[in-house]
């Protein structure tokens, strides 16, 4: 019987829309499935790795489909589930199932061919005719065979290599290869165990006998590997080397030497790269306000898919979260922990870890790629076979990234801080709302959702209000902690006075006093990280802005270097204005270094710490700095917003919030939304265990509405405020927004376009539901000119329409 042809239609990691088709070769039919990676030739040259999404009979009618080279996996390593979610999100953010994709795999699972050069076997060792930079590309392939693209710059120093070597290829002096490298790589670990010979006991005391008398480390390494192996209490164990080397000083040698003598046999066994936890938490002692708040949840869930759990600071959310996580857990489903962003999840790991050990994993960005793409397998695979510990994740607690895992049978969703701007991705496409798409991707699965904040979106509490969504409050806090006392210090004032001690206010001042008196810590808030914003020349105020976007140069005091925050362009500070050239410049404004500089003199015994981008870029920065704060090594913790990020230290008597203004004037129609969460949330760090804090926010306006609304933690009388506008001028929850950047070099282009583009928009849409096009705030970025065109489309109207 003759073979049916097979067909697979592949999804690429590029942003091309749809699938590709590609022919199967008669010798991988049988290997064929949906959801796992082939390798395919795209274009002349080009290798990749896709996800094969169908597998079909119908050949392309248009062009002759190439073969699929290879498959590199013998099970799925994404769902049918997984490609609907990634085509709704592709759909409805207006990108492409690539863009998707390329977000959602972890790099080691997204292959891409890397060009190799090597000189043509048939060249005939004539270099009469090559100049000299194609003669220094032809000598280094000479000496080392084979060389990639970067690697050929950076042997001969030569910057633009590309016409170099397509010279070289015309003159047939080098042969370009694609190779295909797959970077994922199994963590192997050195074991010790008894050789076969040994395993008895009368020869296994023989040995006993012989290194006591002669090598008492040898001796030590045997009674620490016995003791590990736990070989006379239970089922032997097997015994990592390491854990041998941390009971026993200089231990490696004294292994080596027995296992020449064949006592020890040494080998290696693949293993997992994270460390695993035992559970050790006690049962949780709920209030009567939690026992309330988890039954009407649980009762909401009965309509609703959706709840919204609206709890104060230090109310107790997260011990209403682990119990309904442990009841998903004992109906066998899967739960995912959503959190805004990676600052969050230190301390909340250790909680959840405590309660459900090897249950719960981890998936972030400061894992490096083989770490997350072991989690991906875990899901995908239940559990990694060929590992010697075989745990099946349960619970995987993570930032957005982590939605996009290969999920099976999620029960449960919960979207900690559902009010963080940081769920919304920016750039590259796909732009989702992690919020968003994880209430589309529960309900694919019929799974329950469940928000939590003390400072809900006004999208998510109005459709609480409106009934979409249910609704719990939980309104005291934990254990009878009072909220902090709340006070403004009129900067504005203090400045005339010139009571201000340096940036801090007499106020402020005072309050960090009596609190490092008293032995509590303190924590400031400056929602601006680096020295000082801009440096100014005094005669004709001169401010250095970025070549490539049009943002002043921020000062950074530790590297002495002036940088964008937009692209990331340094240069050495000026000593004379450029423009006039004038000696006398002076920095202007302040950041958290800044801050960080000052405190030491006006608090000589107190240690102070900073908390922002710069100082949290290494993989465990964070987790040191709140692991010190916690342990009370660290009397001032200056911070950007990482500090308001959900964090529990019980010893916090004071917080300052030195520039409440900063947030107030932000040009954006969710600014004082913002401004509200960002206060109230800081404000919450504040007393939160036996003492009542105090929170003292610095403004140059005392009397603003929203800096009112923080001392009375009144978020009702603030989301009565903004549902107004925004149903007043069209805004969101009332309609969508759809916000077209257009960028190019030449600002002219851009304005045509820009013009031209608006004038189309406006055929089809009325008037007052196009706005701009208008340049943003920032208008050049990366040498790229912006135009911005937002369109407001109706809540009940499809965007696509």
């Amino acid at each position: 019987m003759t073979q049916q042809t097979l067909f697979a239609d592949i999804l690429l990691p590029l942003p091309l829309p749809g699938y590709f088709t590609y022919r199967v070769p008669a010798e991988l039919n049988s290997s064929m499935q949906t959801g796992i990676r082939v390798v395919v030739p795209f274009g002349p040259r080009k290798v990749y790795s896709g996800l094969v999404r169908k597998i079909h009979h119908t050949p392309p009618q248009k062009f002759q489909a190439k073969y699929i080279l290879s498959v590199l996996d013998e099970t799925p390593l994404v769902f049918e589930k997984q490609f609907e979610f990634w085509e709704w999100i592709a759909d409805y953010y207006m990108s492409t199932p690539g863009e998707v994709m390329n977000t959602a795999l972890p790099p080691a699972l997204k292959l891409a061919s890397e060009t190799r050069i090597s000189i043509n076997p048939d060249f005939d060792q004539d270099f009469q005719n090559l100049n000299e930079k194609e003669y220094l590309i032809a000598e280094a392939l000479e000496i080392q065979k084979t060389l990639s693209i970067s690697e050929v710059s950076k042997i001969t120093g030569l910057q633009k290599v590309f016409p170099l070597i397509g010279n070289l290829m015309e003159k047939k002096v080098v042969l370009l290869k694609e190779e295909l490298e797959n970077p994922y790589r199994q963590k192997l670990e050195k074991f010790v165990r008894l050789s076969a010979y040994f395993d008895e006991e009368e020869k296994l005391k023989e040995a006993f006998d012989e290194v006591e008398k002669r090598a008492p480390k040898q001796m030590e390494v045997l009674m620490a590997y016995i003791r590990l192996s736990k070989r006379y209490v239970s089922d032997v164990r097997e015994v990592p080397a390491r854990e041998i080397t941390a009971l026993v000083k200089n231990a490696s040698s004294a292994i080596d030497a027995l296992a020449k003598k064949g006592v020890l046999e040494i080998y290696k066994n693949k293993v997992s790269r994270f460390d695993h936890s035992e559970k050790d938490a006690a049962a949780i002692d709920f209030n009567g306000y939690q026992q309330r708040a988890l039954e009407e949840i649980r009762k909401s869930w009965e309509e609703k898919d959706v709840v919204l759990l609206h709890g104060v600071t230090s109310s107790g959310k997260t011990e209403i979260y682990i119990d309904l996580i442990r009841e998903a857990i004992e109906k066998g489903e899967q739960v995912l922990y959503l959190l805004p962003e990676i600052a969050l999840t230190t301390q909340i790991i250790r909680r959840i870890q405590r309660h459900f050990g090897d249950k719960a994993g981890v998936y972030h960005s400061r894992f490096n790629e083989m770490e997350r793409t072991e989690v991906w397998n875990n899901l995908a695979l239940g559990g990694i076979e060929s590992l010697k510990t075989n745990i099946r994740y349960q619970l995987v607690v993570g930032p957005r990234s982590a939605l996009f895992l290969p999920w099976k049978n999620p029960g449960l969703i919960i979207v900690d801080e559902e009010h963080e701007s940081s769920f919304k991705q920016h750039d590259p496409a796909p732009r989702y709302h992690a919020r968003d798409a994880a209430i589309w991707l529960a309900n694919s699965f019929g799974a329950k959702v469940l928000l939590g904040s003390a400072t809900p979106s006004v999208e998510s509490y109005f459709n609480a209000r409106s009934g979409k969504f249910g609704l719990v409050e939980l309104n005291k806090r934990y254990g009878g902690m009072q909220l902090p006392e709340i006070l403004v210090a009129d900067i504005k004032k203090e400045s005339r006075q010139k009571s201000m001690k340096s940036h801090l206010s007499s106020l402020l001042f005072k309050h960090i006093e009596e609190a490092l008196e008293n032995q509590k810590q303190v924590i400031l808030f400056q929602n601006r990280r680096g020295f000082s914003p801009r440096m100014e020349c005094n005669q004709c105020n001169y401010i250095p802005n970025c070549t490539q976007c049009d943002v002043s140069m921020v000062y950074h005091k530790h590297i002495n270097k002036m940088k964008c925050h937009y692209c990331g362009y340094a240069i050495k500070p000026h000593n004379q204005c450029p423009s006039c050239g004038s000696a006398d410049i002076t920095l202007k404004g302040f950041g958290t270094e800044k801050i960080e500089e000052e405190l030491p003199l006006l608090f000589p015994d107190a240690s102070i710490k900073r908390m922002d981008l710069d100082t949290t870029r290494a993989k465990n920065a964070y987790t040191n700095i709140i692991q010190d704060f916690e342990e009370k090594r660290i009397d001032i913790l200056v911070g950007t917003q990482m500090v308001s990020k959900g964090l529990d230290f019980e010893n916090v008597s004071v917080v300052g919030i030195l520039s409440a203004d900063n947030m107030l004037s932000f040009p954006d129609f969710r600014a004082h939304e913002r401004a509200f969460q960002m206060m109230a949330q800081v404000s919450g760090r504040a007393g939160r265990k036996n003492d009542r804090g105090k929170v003292i926010i610095q403004a140059f306006d005392p009397w603003h509405t929203i800096i009112r609304q923080v001392i009375d933690n009144n978020y009702e009388e603030m989301y009565k405020n903004q549902i107004l506008e925004r149903r007043n001028f069209l805004y969101p929850p009332f309609y969508r927004l759809v916000l077209i950047t257009l960028m190019h070099t030449d600002p002219k282009m851009v304005n045509n376009a820009a013009d031209a583009l608006a004038r189309e928009i406006r055929k089809s849409f009325p008037e007052k539901l196009v706005l701009g096009p208008e340049y943003p705030m920032i208008s050049r970025i990366r040498a790229q000119y912006l135009k911005n065109i937002i369109v407001k489309i109706d809540r009940n109207a499809g965007i696509l329409q």
